[in-house]
């Protein structure tokens, strides 16, 4: 079994990254090399605008590419939820951005040329006990109603030609939802975003922002460079050297690991028996798993697993063990199927489950989006690269307001205490 993720070890490396040191000065610096920052400098270099980006580790080492491999539409926390939270035209407006969002994947794609599996997939959203029915079946009727009428209510009969496993008892099937190959999308990208004029270093963490006339100049181990305008696009991976030059982002952000199995590939037959409607597939509860078929055909099965602020191989391997037996109670025919692949990342938690962009201090951000990224992260990379040349309108999180989390300072160290709460609410559910 390898512990790293699938996505990395099954993509091309990017292979123009910057060689020399970090030198010169630009319009726009993007800090952070995942779908977010890599999009809006991808975006900003289309248009004329001269940018860097800098990146920790390499092109995709964060959250973008240690997903599960989802694209689902819908708000995550119910949009019943974010009517009461944010108001009707809001909840209906960040919902919209999310269908957008994916169709500006499915462009981006068709403009750059890039080869990563896309697929319209449809996600189905499973009832994990008979207590959860009437609720998910609520929030598909209002959803239905007022905001995705490409939806469908699925009884438990219906879902033998969906999932073969007898653990649920119906499901909302949101049409819209896509899937892809995370690790080659976001090689894609960086590719594209160098092909149009971006500048990319690797391995380059910005340690200090300082002010430089009108504009910043950014240090890094490898060297320094100037710009204009910085976007931050680091998500929970921001400011984890101390002290940090992002300090405002590590007291509003929650970074929770989430962990994922991969397994053998199936054979055809299995793939009839297992997963015959080839989607992704969430359950409902709170500390619940997702599941899909990679483009392999081995079953990708995730989940929060355990309260962990901590990815390493050591915490991988421990939160695998506990995947592999909710595998096998959704799966009890192949609970000892061989896993070839353990991983885990962290996942940038908001307060409030949505995401934010906006600026903050002479720097751009967007993050926060606390387990949808993968879908809304290149929506928000173009309205940051707006943002950075003056435009306005294209931001579905404009104005939202950003409180701090109390007591909180960059390490959750409530985190078991958070599991605790939601396992408890499962077991009562």
């Amino acid at each position: 079994m390898k512990y790293q993720s699938y996505w990395h070890d099954t993509a091309p490396v990017f292979s123009n990254p910057q060689r020399g040191p970090v030198a010169g000065s630009f319009d726009v610096a993007v800090i952070g090399g995942g779908f977010t920052g890599l999009n809006a400098a991808r975006k900003l270099a289309r248009e004329g605008v001269s940018v860097a980006l800098l990146e920790a580790d390499h092109v995709g080492a964060g959250g973008s590419g240690r997903n599960g491999g989802h694209l689902n539409n819908g708000i995550a926390h119910g949009y019943a939820s974010a009517k009461a939270h944010l108001g009707t035209e809001r909840a209906h407006a960040l919902y919209k951005a999310y269908d957008r969002s994916i169709d500006m994947i499915e462009e981006v794609i068709a403009e750059e040329g890039i080869a990563c599996d896309f697929r319209r997939a449809g996600k189905l959203k499973l009832a994990s006990k008979p207590s959860h029915v009437d609720g998910l079946k609520a929030n598909y009727e209002l959803i239905h109603r007022e905001v995705d009428p490409e939806t469908r209510w699925l009884d438990k009969a219906d879902l033998d030609g969906e999932i073969g496993s007898d653990a649920f008892h119906g499901g909302m099937l949101y049409e819209k939802t896509a899937m892809m190959h995370m690790g080659r999308y976001v090689t894609g990208l960086a590719e594209a975003a160098h092909r149009h004029g971006a500048q990319i270093w690797e391995a380059a963490p910005v340690t200090e922002r300082t002010r430089s006339g009108s504009g910043w100049t950014l240090s890094t181990p490898k060297g320094a460079l100037k710009a204009g305008r910085v976007i931050v696009a680091t998500g929970a991976y921001a400011g984890r050297a101390k002290p940090s030059p992002f300090q405002y982002f590590r007291r509003r952000i929650i970074s929770v690991g989430s962990f994922i199995i991969a397994t053998r590939p199936l054979m055809d037959a299995e793939v009839q028996k297992l997963l015959p409607g080839n989607r992704t597939y969430v359950t409902s509860m709170n500390i619940g798993n997702y599941i899909r078929l990679s483009p392999d055909n081995r079953i990708i099965f995730g989940g929060r697993a355990r309260f962990s602020a901590t990815s390493d191989q050591r915490s991988d391997a421990k939160s695998g063990e506990i995947l592999k037996k909710s595998f096998a109670q959704v799966f009890p025919e192949f609970a000892d199927i061989q896993i070839d692949y353990c991983w885990g990342g962290l996942v940038g938690m908001t307060q409030d489950r949505y995401p934010r962009a906006g600026e903050h201090d002479g720097m751009i951000y967007g993050m926060g989006y606390s387990g949808h990224g993968a879908q809304m992260s290149t929506l928000i990379g173009q309205a940051l690269a707006d943002m950075a040349m003056g435009r306005e309108g294209t931001n579905p999180l404009d104005g939202l307001d950003w409180p701090t989390i109390p007591m909180h300072s960059g390490t959750p160290w409530f985190l078991p205490l958070v599991g605790m709460w939601f396992g408890l609410k499962d077991r009562l559910s």
